[in-house]
């Protein structure tokens, strides 16, 4: 179990409604299935068609996006549909960026360290007061807001352990985007592209953080990358809440079995000397 996204080839075209294709202006491009963060979409044109598992994040983000400036990153510059909205039926769209996920673990580390700078200023939405979901608990739980009750053989353990070396932090919540691995795009000059937003009321050295981990994780890179950021400010303490936000997720998720858990546990070694 990983938490990547990527955009490759779908293996079957599936029913894209053609009232979605008239909203948002693209009934006459030929519709190309793909697969984008782990579900499929659609390049008709040069736009992208996705379904949302969230109308209200989803025209949040498209808000956010819209306007957005970024130094050296690129973002999917939402579409609106013919009547003005971000999401018609379940489905948004953004402009199609060229690009491809690698394995440029320092590069989106610090395109997340920019996206956030940018971020900075963006208030706080509503919509993150009364969310429940699996990433808002997980969160929660690193932070020590909120106590769950893990399953032992698929990271509970391993977060009660490492729960105990927390030390209050003091930083500064903002909007982060808190799943970037993997849905962070390159095009063949390296410079990286942004889709979308995971919205999160956290501090922008946890996202950074969070990105660290999963490459460790589940994405090949080497030790030496945490030491790479380790300037940023309460590094081990970030690190060890991004930890425990995946371990918390992991003994959550329905797909979680204990070799899954393999990654984040050669992650702990690591954090363990370092806090």
């Amino acid at each position: 179990m990983t938490t990547a996204r990527t955009l490759t080839p779908a293996p079957a075209a599936s029913a894209l409604p053609e009232h979605v294709r008239v909203a948002f202006g693209v009934r006459d491009a030929v519709p190309r299935p793909v697969v984008w963060a782990g579900q499929r979409a659609w390049h008709c044109g040069d736009v992208l068609l996705r379904p949302v598992s969230d109308n209200v994040v989803a025209a949040w983000s498209a808000t956010v996006l819209e306007n957005l400036d970024v130094d050296g990153v690129r973002l999917a510059r939402p579409v609106r549909s013919s009547d003005g909205r971000w999401v018609v039926a379940g489905w948004a769209a953004s402009r199609h960026l060229p690009g491809t996920a690698e394995p440029r673990h320092d590069d989106v580390v610090a395109a997340s360290l920019r996206l956030h700078a940018a971020t900075a200023s963006v208030l706080r939405p509503r919509l993150l007061d009364d969310r429940d979901d699996l990433l808002t608990r997980s969160a929660a739980a690193a932070f020590g807001e909120r106590k769950l009750d893990l399953d032992p053989a698929t990271g509970g353990t391993l977060f009660s352990e490492l729960a105990a070396h927390r030390r209050t932090v003091r930083l500064t919540p903002q909007i982060v985007h808190g799943e970037l691995f993997g849905a962070t795009l390159f095009d063949r000059s390296g410079v990286p592209a942004v889709l979308d937003l995971v919205p999160f009321w956290r501090p922008a050295e946890w996202a950074a953080a969070v990105v660290v981990v999963d490459a460790i994780a589940w994405g090949g890179a080497e030790e030496s990358l945490i030491e790479r950021w380790s300037e940023l400010t309460e590094w081990p303490q970030v690190l060890l809440r991004a930890l425990l936000h995946r371990l918390a997720l992991h003994a959550q998720h329905p797909d979680a079995t204990p070799s899954s858990l393999s990654g984040l546990e050669r992650v702990a070694g690591m954090l363990s000397r370092r806090i």
